[in-house]
């Protein structure tokens, strides 16, 4: 396979009728290159005539967008990359990354594990971990997931597209599992258990309530942040490596930070 770069990073960001991903893709591409101006990015999304002006390459679903999670297992077909770090789009770059790559070449799939709270603490709310720890699966975030082009990210990815697939069957043998549906992080919880080192490598900094420990679903409603010199601060707090904001109507104050 010829590759377009040699490593980048890729952000999917499939079409949503009532969610903005395109929004939140252009702002993480922005923080990105605030941070590493010759980085190489691509888009991976179905969303048609934008005005491009952040992204090195543009790539559609190669099997069809099936629809929210579904999608994701097209990533390994997608990426123009022989090295690749995958990013989910309603996070911001909040300092250098670039280092990162050394520990993710330690191997052929490394997939982020476990998160943080906006103080820097590791997160012990486990509110949304609930159907981990009864089948004892590992704490995954696909937030950051790095891969480069082998037999064992094939594997990998091949497994990932099959459990999705067969969700409806694979969802009997899971305790909870009866009305769950086939998230990002728990089909790769399912896979991965050879590509990760529990708590070892950059986590994501998680503004979801009860890790945070705040009232309001929208965390913006209560904490006052500000984004100077190209960094993410709340309620006073520097925030360093990736954040992940998840409120998606934040995407465009930020990326008007970057500009």
């Amino acid at each position: 396979m010829e590759y377009k770069a040699d490593k980048g990073y890729l952000i999917v960001a499939g079409y949503h009728e009532d969610v903005d991903y395109l929004s939140c893709a252009v702002t993480l591409a922005k923080s990105i290159r605030y941070w590493h101006p010759h980085a190489k990015i691509c888009l991976l999304s179905d969303y048609k005539d934008f005005n491009n002006t952040v992204f090195d390459y543009i790539v559609d679903f190669p099997h069809g967008n099936t629809g929210g999670w579904t999608t994701d297992w097209q990533v390994f077909d997608a990426s123009p990359f022989h090295e690749t770090v995958k990013l989910e789009a309603d996070m911001i770059v909040s300092g250098p990354i670039e280092h990162w790559w050394t520990l993710f070449r330690t191997k052929q799939v490394w997939i982020s594990t476990g998160c943080k709270n906006f103080h820097g603490e590791v997160a012990k709310s486990r509110r949304y971990r609930k159907i981990f720890d009864k089948n004892n699966l590992p704490d995954v975030y696909n937030a950051i997931t790095y891969w480069r082009m082998s037999k064992e990210a094939e594997v990998f990815f091949r497994n990932v597209k099959q459990v999705f697939q067969e969700w409806e069957t694979v969802k009997t043998v899971i305790r909870g599992a009866h009305d769950e549906p086939a998230s990002t992080d728990l089909v790769y919880a399912l896979c991965a258990e050879e590509f990760i080192t529990l708590g070892i490598g950059p986590q994501i900094v998680h503004m979801k309530p009860a890790i945070n420990g705040t009232s309001a679903e929208d965390w913006s409603k209560e904490l006052i942040w500000e984004i100077v010199d190209g960094v993410l601060r709340i309620n006073g707090h520097n925030q360093t490596g990736i954040v992940h904001y998840n409120q998606k109507h934040l995407a465009k104050q930020f990326g008007k930070c970057y500009e």
